[in-house]
C-alpha cells in the first residue's frame, strides 16, 4: 500500500519509523533488534534512509592528510526487502543523488519495483563532510527535485534507454522533505518554500520534515505552505535528544533551534540517562499537540534505538 493510501485510512494516533541501514561488518540483526519492540504498535509503514560514505581526513606517514572512507551504510534496496518480508509491512526507502548516477538511480527503481514495493522518498542527500558542498556523481542529480522527475519519468514509462519495446511505467509513490526552519543552504525560507512547492509541482505525492522541537515552528510552516498553495499531506518529522551534546550537535548540523525551556531542563541532568529522560517527555508533549492538530501521522527518526522510541509510543497512544 502507499504512504498516500495510509494516510486516508488512519484512524486514531499513528507513527512511522526510520531507521539507519547498519554500517559495513554489521548484522541486520541491529536492525531488528530496534524494530522488534515496536512492531506491537503497528506502524503502517518503515523509512530506511540511504547514506554516501562517510569520509575523514587521515594523516600519512609522510604527515600529509588525505581523504579515507570510514564508514558506510550498503544495503538500504536489500534491508528494505528483509524488513517487507520479516514484518509485512510497506516500507519507503530513501532515493539520494549523492553517489548515484542516473543509470544506477533506474536500476535501483526497477529493483524495488520487481520486489513489490511502490514508495521512495526522495532527498539530494548530505553535502561532502570535508568541503561542505554537495558535488553530485558523474551523470547524476545536483538537486531532488531533478531526481524526482526522473522517478516521474519511469511512472510513465519513459526510461534512460529512449528506445525499449512497451516498457512499464512503474507505480511509486513519491515523498520529499522539508525544513520548517529552512534548509542549512537555503539563502531564505521563501526561496526554499518555492523549491518546495515545485517539488510538489513535479508530482510529490506528501512532505516529511526535518526534526524540530519547537511545534510552532511546525504550525507556522504548515501555515507557510498552505498560503504557497501546497496541499499534500504534511508529515512532522520528531527526534528525541538522548545526549546531553545534542544543544549542540543538533543546531549545528541541522541548524534546528532548540527551546530554552528544553535546553534548561537537559543542562539540569547529571548524566545521558536524565538527558534520554528528558527528550522522552517532550517528544511525549510535542506528539501530543500535533496529534490533536490533526497530523496526518508523526515520523520518528530512531537512529537504531527502540527504548525511547517505545516509551514515546506508549506516552501517546
Amino acid at each position: 500500500m502507499k504512504v498516500t493510501e495510509h494516510i486516508e485510512k488512519l484512524t486514531g494516533p499513528k507513527f512511522s519509523l526510520e531507521i539507519l541501514p547498519p554500517t559495513k561488518g554489521s548484522s541486520i540483526q541491529t536492525i531488528y533488534d530496534a524494530l522488534d519492540p515496536l512492531m506491537e504498535f503497528k506502524p503502517p509503514y518503515i523509512n530506511i534512509t540511504y547514506h554516501q560514505a562517510e569520509v575523514e581526513l587521515k594523516q600519512r606517514p609522510d604527515g600529509l592528510l588525505e581523504p579515507r572512507v570510514v564508514r558506510k551504510r550498503p544495503g538500504t534496496v536489500a534491508i528494505s526487502a528483509a524488513i517487507q518480508n520479516r514484518y509485512r509491512v510497506d516500507v519507503v526507502p530513501h532515493l539520494i543523488c549523492g553517489g548515484f548516477s542516473k543509470e544506477e538511480t533506474e536500476d535501483a527503481l526497477i529493483d524495488l519495483h520487481y520486489l513489490g514495493i511502490h514508495n521512495v522518498l526522495i532527498v539530494r542527500g548530505d553535502a561532502n563532510q570535508l568541503t561542505g558542498r554537495f558535488v553530485p556523481s558523474r551523470n547524476g542529480h545536483e538537486h531532488a527535485l531533478d531526481l524526482l522527475k526522473q522517478v516521474v519519468d519511469l511512472r510513465n514509462g519513459k526510461y534512460l534507454e529512449d528506445d525499449l519495446e512497451n516498457p512499464e511505467p512503474l507505480n511509486f509513490s513519491l515523498g520529499v522533505a522539508a525544513y520548517p526552519e529552512k534548509h542549512l543552504e537555503a539563502p531564505n525560507f521563501e526561496s526554499d518554500l518555492f523549491y518546495l512547492k515545485a517539488k510538489v509541482d513535479a508530482g510529490a505525492e506528501y512532505i516529511v520534515t526535518q526534526m524540530f522541537f519547537d511545534n510552532r515552528k511546525f504550525f507556522s510552516f504548515v501555515e507557510a505552505c498552505r498560503n504557497a498553495g501546497i496541499t499534500v499531506p504534511i508529515i512532522p518529522g520528531i527526534k528525541p535528544v538522548s545526549i546531553k551534546r545534542h544543544i549542540n550537535i543538533l543546531p549545528q548540523t541541522f541548524k534546528v533551534d532548540i527551546p530554552q525551556e528544553l535546553s534548561r531542563e537537559m543542562e539540569k541532568c547529571k548524566n545521558n540517562d536524565e538527558v534520554r529522560q528528558v527528550g522522552i517527555e517532550w517528544a511525549i508533549q510535542q506528539s501530543k499537540e500535533l496529534i490533536d492538530s490533526g497530523v496526518p501521522i508523526i515520523h520518528f527518526f530512531t537512529m537504531g534505538r527502540a527504548d525511547n522510541i517505545r516509551k514515546i509510543a506508549e506516552g501517546i497512544l
